[in-house]
C-alpha cells in the first residue's frame, strides 16, 4: 500500500526501487530532474510529490485514481505513479 511505500522511503535507493516498481524509467528520469530542481534527494521528492498530490488534486483526479486502484494488483505503486504523472503534467 502507499503508506507502506512512503514509510520505507528513507534514502535514495529505496526511492529508486519504489519508482522502478512502477515500471516506468521515464518516470524515474522525471523524478530525478524534479528532485534536482527542488534541491532535495529522491526520497524527499517522492514524499513531497505525494503530499502535494493529495492536497491539490481535483475531485475528478480522485475519481480517476479510485478507478485505477480498483483495477490494480498493486494500489500503492499505482497511486505513486499517478501522483508523479500528475506532478510532471503540472
Amino acid at each position: 500500500m502507499l503508506g507502506d511505500i512512503l514509510a520505507r522511503l528513507t534514502d535514495e535507493t529505496t526511492a529508486v526501487e519504489a519508482i522502478l516498481g512502477a515500471g516506468d524509467l521515464a518516470l524515474l528520469a522525471a523524478v530525478r530532474e524534479r528532485a534536482a530542481a527542488e534541491g532535495v534527494d529522491l526520497a524527499a521528492c517522492v514524499i513531497q510529490t505525494v503530499r502535494r498530490y493529495t492536497a491539490e488534486a481535483a475531485d475528478e483526479e480522485w475519481i480517476t485514481l479510485m478507478g485505477m486502484l480498483n483495477r490494480s494488483q498493486d494500489p500503492g505503486t499505482a497511486c505513486l505513479k499517478r501522483a508523479f504523472a500528475y506532478a510532471v503534467r503540472g
